[in-house]
């Protein structure tokens, strides 16, 4: 941990946009050696026993980056709340790596949420245009999947425009093509528009001023937080 003994969570998917948590702090950067693929099936979110989502993890990469944003965590309430959306929810394994800030170079420990094959919800590799049929054909009581991949990857392209991920623009590219080719209502996939404002920017963390004013994202006006029973995080030291 750094020298304050602060806890830092990485989030490279939905935490990106919607953390659901109070937290400190937080800004933007990246962690090394995985890339992004959206390979982990989602029942309890973004999809369905019958019909699964599909959510983003993390697979072992040594030449890509990953990037995303980092956030100082406030109390227990968060990390209990991280391990009901996260573990229990979605099937994803509590493990430690490096974060890289963007803005001040400096890296520091964080704990990331990673899936893996060995998950009962794991969808693995698969086409991209396949996985872009699930993601425009699937939905849960968080939204439709559709949200889930068009909102993170807004948020690339506004707060780190610098983030080169193949797999989840050609996706958003061929995600947009379906609804387009099947007449589907955009606003209606997208779910609460309050969700546009949902990428809670620190303004002295993460330089508002690279936003124009008139987009630049207002404070959270609710915070979603779960009361779970505490949990012992599962563990997996990633170099």
């Amino acid at each position: 941990m750094s020298e304050d003994r602060s806890l830092w969570v990485f989030g490279y998917g939905s935490l990106c946009w919607y953390p659901g948590f109070e937290y400190k702090a937080s800004m933007t950067g990246f962690v090394q050696g995985f890339g992004r693929r959206f390979w982990q099936g989602n029942v309890t979110h973004r999809g369905t026993v019958d019909k699964p989502g599909r959510v983003a993890t993390l697979v072992e990469s040594k030449e890509e980056k990953v990037y995303g944003r980092a956030f100082k965590v406030k109390d227990n309430e968060a990390m209990r709340y991280l391990e009901k959306r996260e573990c229990s929810l979605g099937g994803y394994l509590t493990a430690l790596t490096t974060f890289y800030s963007r803005d001040d170079g400096k890296s520091f420990p964080a704990v990331l949420y990673i899936a893996t094959n060995k998950n009962e919800h794991w969808l693995g590799k698969a086409p991209l245009q396949t996985i872009a049929d699930q993601i425009a054909e699937s939905s849960g009581p968080s939204g439709h999947n559709v949200e889930y991949l068009l909102r993170l990857a807004d948020f690339m392209r506004r707060y780190l425009p610098e983030a080169h991920d193949e797999h989840l623009f050609s996706l958003e590219v061929m995600v947009r093509s379906l609804i387009k080719e099947r007449n589907l209502c955009l606003r209606t996939l997208m779910g609460n528009p309050e969700f546009l404002d949902l990428a809670t920017i620190d303004a002295d963390q993460m330089q508002a001023d690279r936003v124009p004013e008139e987009n630049a994202p207002r404070r959270e006006s609710f915070q979603h937080i779960l009361r779970v029973p505490e949990k012992t995080l599962r563990c997996l030291k990633i170099i």
